[in-house]
């Protein structure tokens, strides 16, 4: 986004990408249907950026998700929102949007813009004290440069770039086969920046079962990957914030993940790292009233087992019933008032956040204090920053690629101010 404002603009962009091909990570967000954004009012779409924000809505106020909307229509692509507030794209895939837009960017029609040039295959690796080569010269190397030099791996070995304003997208630590892999933290660091670690976030978790140490293999076997639908959670973490929401998630081989899980891991994150454990309620049949439980349970259930009771009388099978197996103790499953208090708020213990390679995204990343308002690194002027490598997170549903979005728009306008050039439209 931050190459087509400055591109408009008439500024000569060049991208370098370690990739063989350009928007691998976007296309990826496309495998579950390219949730572009949110259709929620703004002020409540913004609230999900938490302690950030008041920050991340001042982009939000510049490009928002209806900017989202209009720019995928100005590229021919059509939009809907779905039963859950999410827009898409109407075909649900990634490829024709992003076919769309480099088409656009290395083939402008819009008066005085510039094509936009793609250098695939070349991984950053540092500022250093390699030569310019005559790539860099065509990148801008004759004017003043910001930054210093930027040191590249390429296919045609290592290339010096000395640009007259650098904007760095690099992503945060998950998917680092597709790039993200978080090693540019040490090098802003270096520079200067106040760079917080990245950690996991959207990410699963660890569960401890009733021995504490994980599932047990008959558990994780048999119910790994079965959904756990129509539930409802309930959170407290050790500083107060509450969390309480239904919807589903999935068992895994050693924990729990999905959407719902997704929707407070942050404040589940945060609480192991405090506490080193984090427990949460879940409610395995919100739609019925804790009495109407209670009475279902303890009615005489004659030669039946456990099992065929609880669906008989409950409906309460599968997954949910071997849950309940797997974290109460026999005595409590045989106590009328203990088993009908765990299927209204049945404790959940969770004990780590999977490895942030396998999260959706991560938090962590450059400081925004570290950052002028056009994010702009204060310690290195001339370079900006924008994307999942700033110190911001947010919950899937569109809001982590909208934001993304806003922020290299904002950062491609403090570009332009940088180089002296008249803003960007807003």
């Amino acid at each position: 986004m931050a190459a087509e404002v400055l591109s408009a603009a008439g500024v000569e962009v060049h991208v370098y990408d370690a990739m063989p091909s350009a928007g691998r990570k976007f296309l990826l967000a496309g495998k579950g249907g390219l949730n572009l954004t949110h259709s929620e009012p703004l002020p409540s779409f913004i609230e999900r950026f938490g302690e950030q924000a008041a920050v991340v809505g001042d982009w939000l106020h510049d490009f928002g998700p209806q900017a989202v909307r209009d720019w995928a229509a100005g590229l021919g692509v059509g939009t809907f929102v779905g039963t859950s507030g999410r827009v898409f794209p109407t075909e649900m895939k990634a490829a024709p949007l992003l076919r769309a837009w480099l088409h656009r960017l290395r083939h402008p029609r819009a008066p005085g813009a510039v094509p936009v040039r793609f250098h695939m295959r070349h991984r950053w690796v540092g500022w250093g004290d390699a030569a310019v080569t005559p790539e860099s010269i065509a990148a801008g190397a004759g004017q003043a440069s910001a930054g210093g030099l930027f040191v590249f791996e390429s296919p045609a070995g290592c290339v010096g770039l000395a640009p007259a304003a650098a904007l760095l997208a690099l992503g945060g630590a998950s998917w680092p086969r597709l790039g993200s892999d978080g090693a540019w933290a040490a090098w802003l660091r270096q520079a200067g920046a106040e760079v917080a670690p990245l950690a996991p976030a959207n990410c699963g978790f660890d569960a401890a079962g009733r021995a504490g140490a994980g599932w047990t293999p008959f558990f994780a076997e048999r119910f790994a990957g079965q959904p756990l639908k129509s539930v409802a959670v309930a959170f407290t973490d050790s500083a107060g914030r509450h969390f309480a929401r239904p919807g589903e998630f999935v068992v895994t081989a050693t924990g729990v993940e999905g959407s719902l899980i997704y929707a407070f891991s942050h404040l589940l994150r945060d609480e192991i790292a405090r506490a080193g454990q984090a427990s949460f309620a879940l409610d395995l049949l919100p739609g019925h009233a804790p009495a109407r439980v209670r009475a279902a349970v303890a009615h005489p259930r004659g030669s039946r087992s456990l099992s065929s009771h609880l669906k008989s009388r409950l409906g309460l099978a599968g997954v949910k019933t071997a849950l309940l197996h797997e974290l109460l103790a026999p005595e409590q499953l045989h106590d009328a008032d203990a088993l009908a208090r765990a299927i209204k708020a049945l404790p959940v213990t969770l004990t780590a956040p999977r490895p942030v390679a396998e999260a959706i995204s991560s938090a962590g990343g450059v400081r925004l204090q570290s950052l002028t308002e056009d994010l702009e690194l204060r310690a290195r002027p001339g370079v900006f920053c924008a994307g999942e490598m700033l110190d911001w997170e947010a919950p899937t549903g569109g809001y982590l690629l909208t934001a993304s979005l806003a922020s290299g728009v904002r950062a491609a306008r403090g570009v332009l101010r940088h180089l002296g050039r008249p803003p960007a439209p807003r």
